[in-house]
């Protein structure tokens, strides 16, 4: 690997003896990683299904490594939102903000959605989650995988950070920034990136960083938390960017990025603290921080810090809970509506051009910002005719309702309906939506009429 002369001299001063066992994993292959959906199933339930050999990531509770001749996004399980590939380090992040059921969380730079999905697994359907993401495009790959996971408490927004603090003045318990950076703990996986890090350096990225995090801090609450990532090892985006962040906000402190204990069955063996002395006047605070080398773990580079608001800290509330209209449901709908297990709250319930949607309770007026998706959508009223969404049937457990169709993995019926095609009943099944399923586990609707199973599945899933 032939890497920027600017960046492997700075690399040799920062890793003195250890650089050339550095440079030496570059001839190494990388590690593909899986994280296992816990709204869904659990890690053994999953280990139980799985389709492939596993071995526990360390230090991630619910994190595996598979075999790099499997394609799990191949497999139907994938196509049912049981788990969700990701590099073994960017699961960290996520993994270390104390989240607890009922907290109000923001990912603010959340595209494609890895630590957005694991946040709103570690929610269990409970407060609420804003992904956000200012590119519309890469919004949207977010939004999909929100869904996919079974996500019922997400909004997904699409806005600069500066535009959301306008809105959402100390209202969130806890902020994740894995913010935009010169991505050198990438540099393995994805080499291309060394000819964007030639063309921007580090300094690009510092300044983004740095417009980004007082908009996060206006958002938080007191006694909030906040967890700042990167994946780059340059002290000015790293270590810098926290001191910057303690000089600018004294209500901002600096606290152990790691649990006093681990959880059960976890390690964090291998995952390094700070460096204050690589940064100038570097506070001592700065060995809270965490940073994780290809050389250390079998993962790439990462950078994490967490900070906590204190308690007495004083916040510019300008956020205000909507009051909910309640939608007007169509007969049909209603009905519908009435047969799912998990019994939606009516109160929260609206209706925008004939699409309903289940809001979060306590959700601020989100009136003038970039929306793709203001709760669960659970489907849209055509002519009196309901038709329920990709999203609801991602988001119900096969309890939850009455009328399934449940195939195994290894059916080829299976993969011809993530195909979009259609697909014969083999027992009887009462016309009318069926909740087609693999195994346990929702995939999406079909309707039955007279033994025939027509195809819903959402065309731009489609398996390919």
């Amino acid at each position: 690997m032939q890497f920027p002369l600017e960046y492997e001299k700075r690399m040799k001063e920062q890793l003195g003896g250890e650089y050339a066992d550095y440079a030496r994993c570059f001839a190494e292959p990388g590690m593909g990683g899986l994280r296992v959906n816990t709204l869904k199933l659990s890690p053994e339930r999953f280990r139980e299904l799985s389709f492939c050999p596993l071995t526990r990531i360390p230090w991630i509770a619910n994190g595996y490594f598979y075999p790099e001749e499997i394609s799990p996004a191949k497999h139907p399980f994938y196509f049912a939102g049981l788990y969700y590939l990701q590099e073994p380090s960017a699961m960290t992040p996520a993994s270390l903000l104390p989240v607890t059921p009922g907290n109000k969380v923001l990912d603010l730079c959340a595209a494609p959605g890895g630590k957005s999905t694991e946040l709103a697994a570690k929610l269990c359907g409970k407060g609420v989650l804003v992904a956000n993401d200012i590119s519309n495009s890469r919004a949207k790959a977010l939004l999909k995988n929100i869904e996919l996971f079974g996500v019922k408490n997400a909004v997904v927004v699409s806005e600069a950070p500066g535009k959301l603090a306008e809105r959402f003045g100390g209202y969130f318990d806890r902020i994740l920034v894995d913010a935009p950076c010169s991505g050198e703990g990438m540099f393995r996986k994805s080499p291309a990136i060394m000819k964007n890090w030639e063309q921007y350096g580090t300094g690009y990225y510092n300044e983004l960083q740095k417009q980004i995090l007082p908009e996060a801090v206006k958002m938080l609450a007191p006694g909030g938390y906040l967890l700042y990532s990167t994946c780059t090892f340059s002290p000015d985006e790293d270590e810098g960017t926290v001191q910057f962040l303690l000089e600018q906000f004294p209500e901002m402190e600096l606290v152990p990025a790691l649990p006093q204990s681990a959880p059960e069955g976890v390690s964090y063996d291998g995952i390094e603290h700070g460096r204050p002395e690589w940064v100038k006047n570097g506070d001592e605070r700065l060995r809270y921080t965490l940073r994780l080398w290809p050389h250390k773990i079998k993962g790439e580079g990462h950078f994490i810090a967490l900070f906590h608001k204190k308690e007495d800290a004083s916040v510019q509330k300008v956020c205000s809970v909507k009051n909910v209209r309640r939608a007007k449901l169509s007969g049909e709908a209603q009905e519908f509506i009435n047969k799912i297990g998990f019994m939606p709250d009516a109160e929260q319930i609206v209706n925008r051009e004939g699409r309903l949607y289940l809001l979060p309770e306590g959700l601020p007026a989100l009136d003038g910002l970039r929306i793709l998706r203001s709760g669960l959508l659970l489907g849209e009223e055509k002519k009196g005719r309901f038709e329920p969404s990709q999203a609801l049937a991602m988001a119900l457990k096969k309890e939850e309702y009455p009328q399934v169709y449940s195939l195994s993995e290894k059916d080829c019926d299976v993969i011809r309906y993530l195909k979009c095609e259609s697909i014969e009943a083999r027992e009887a099944v009462p016309d009318g939506y069926v909740l087609v399923c693999v195994g346990d586990y929702p995939l999406g609707w079909a309707k039955a009429n007279k033994g025939g199973l027509k195809n819903k599945y959402l065309p731009g899933w489609r398996m390919m």
